[in-house]
């Protein structure tokens, strides 16, 4: 586990530096947040303490999935906020993480999607329809931030979940758990 702090605090000697192909989790504040919240907790999550998931690539810049869509931002604008990084919990060779990064490049614009929460939630309280919710959740033209990240890491073919999850049911506190 790395967590770290955005912001001009020299970073422990312990925890080493997020590497590109990394994600991270953080604690997301405003509506967004409340409604990332709500939708965590109605999928069984609790009220956890991480609603946001995006990944590193590279020269201080993420590609987060949000209500605008999938884009590339800077790190920076998560300056003084808690963040746990993957960084050391997954040993990533320099081609899986060449290869996270260009799956993430290749969803840039994919639109977010809340209607995802509402499916993962529905699936969870077995609701009828589970093959239409099945292939909802799974399918990547609409994600949000935490199906991004899985779904870069499996393209890379990477599994973060050996538990028998449908493909694209997880959220930002299901990779925070990952981390813990």
């Amino acid at each position: 586990m790395s967590e770290t702090s955005i912001t001009s605090e020299t970073p422990s000697a312990a925890a080493p530096l997020p590497r590109p192909g990394d994600f991270a989790v953080v604690h997301m504040d405003g509506d967004t947040g409340r409604l990332i919240r709500i939708g965590q907790w109605l999928n069984g999550d609790g009220f956890a303490d991480y609603e946001h998931a995006f990944l590193l690539v590279g020269d201080g810049e993420v590609i987060e999935a949000e209500p605008g869509g999938a884009r590339q931002a800077s790190l920076t604008e998560y300056t003084g906020r808690l963040i746990r990084w993957s960084t050391g919990r997954f040993e990533l060779t320099n081609d899986q993480r060449a290869a996270v990064i260009a799956a993430a490049r290749g969803y840039l614009k994919v639109p977010y999607s809340f209607l995802d929460y509402a499916a993962l939630a529905a699936h969870r309280f077995r609701l009828p329809g589970s093959t239409l919710l099945r292939g909802y959740v799974a399918d990547t033209r609409h994600q949000i931030c935490s199906q991004l990240v899985d779904q870069c890491y499996q393209d890379a073919g990477i599994k973060l979940f050996d538990d028998g999850r449908w493909t694209g049911y997880v959220t930002p506190a299901d990779l925070g758990r990952l981390l813990c």
